[in-house]
């Protein structure tokens, strides 16, 4: 039997956000259904209510929080009323190597998005967490910590994942020098994450405003762009979270020899002079947000240092306008949605 839901949706490409009901299959064998209570506002609900959106209407929300209250007669990992989070992906083909190391969003096959992506089971088009409830294969939800606010907690199941994971993957830690590049949603948390792994941290910003909330975030060291004395051969790692096309030849000049550069930002094209790459043997690598291993060690991580987003909570009658106020980048430094408001 399938379930009503009450959700919030674009009914069609760039419009605005409305009630909207739809019928949510009932739980399989591996399932829970989670009641929500938080999902995050992430930029990727911009592109897909807009031009990445393919399977309208679409239901936005990937980074979620809320309660177990019921689960499939195969589950072992939760139990009704645990508190959990699910992120960006639902499912993958679990058989491939990445899958098997735990770094599903990598799947060789198929990485399944939470929302706006057609089910392999055959069960439709997947809805996201802009709703009272959803159903997800247990492998892809995760338990929330103990001490973890869950409003403020919700933002890391894609923005905290995403800076979490390649921090991890390159090496971030005491005697390491790491940048971040950007002060927003992702970058503040860059910030935090970097700092208590032990890294001396510089944040790279184009607002001389943002210099002391910087610090205040973990950096114990602003750049402010467009300073003549830009930084050289001074970092093991630099992440950059701007999403905007921009100059990447001094940052890549701001690494040593062996560093490199981590855009997750992904700006349409990169604007960078190759000969800056080659000297000093520099390398750029692209990351999104980490699999099923990274994001537990993420919450855990997030959990011990008291790590959680800097956010604006709002009701659900506010969602189109966080939506404008996110694309103007008016926003310190996440919008969390109160389904319950």
């Amino acid at each position: 039997m399938s379930t009503t839901v009450n959700a919030f949706a674009a009914l069609e490409r760039g419009a605005k956000i409305t009630p909207w009901s739809y019928q949510q299959r009932d739980v399989r064998p591996h399932d829970v259904r989670i009641d929500v209570l938080y999902c995050g506002v992430c930029h990727t609900d911009l592109h897909h209510i807009g031009p990445w959106g393919r399977h309208f209407p679409v239901v936005p929300g990937h980074e979620l929080v809320g309660r177990v209250t019921e689960i499939g007669p195969e589950v072992t990992t939760h139990a009704r009323g645990d508190l959990v989070a699910v992120g960006p992906i639902v499912d993958s083909c679990r058989t491939c190597p990445p899958c098997l190391a735990g770094d599903e969003t990598l799947c060789l096959t198929i990485a399944t998005a939470t929302y706006g992506a057609e089910d392999r089971h055959g069960d439709g088009v997947t809805r996201g967490g802009w709703a009272d409830r959803v159903v997800t294969d247990e492998r892809y939800v995760y338990r929330l910590p103990d001490g973890l606010d869950p409003a403020s907690a919700a933002p890391l199941l894609c923005a905290g994942s995403t800076v979490f994971a390649p921090l991890r993957h390159w090496g971030a830690g005491p005697g390491t020098t790491v940048g971040i590049v950007g002060i927003g949603g992702l970058g503040h948390l860059g910030l935090k994450f970097a700092r208590a792994m032990g890294a001396h941290v510089t944040a790279f910003t184009t607002s001389a405003a943002k210099a002391a909330d910087a610090r205040r975030l973990g950096a114990h060291d602003v750049v402010l762009a467009g300073d003549p004395e830009q930084p050289r051969n001074r970092f093991d790692l630099i992440i950059d979270t701007v999403p905007a096309v921009h100059p990447m030849t001094p940052l890549v000049q701001a690494l040593k020899t062996d560093g490199t550069l981590v855009t997750v930002g992904l700006p349409g094209t990169l604007d960078v002079a190759p000969f800056a790459m080659a000297v000093g043997r520099k390398s750029i690598a692209g990351a999104g947000a980490g699999g099923t291993r990274d994001t537990r060690e993420m919450l855990e991580f997030a959990a011990t240092h008291g790590i959680t987003a800097d956010i604006e909570l709002i009701g659900t009658a506010d969602i189109d306008r966080a939506l404008e106020r996110l694309a103007a980048n008016d926003i310190k430094y996440r919008f969390v949605i109160d389904l319950k408001r």
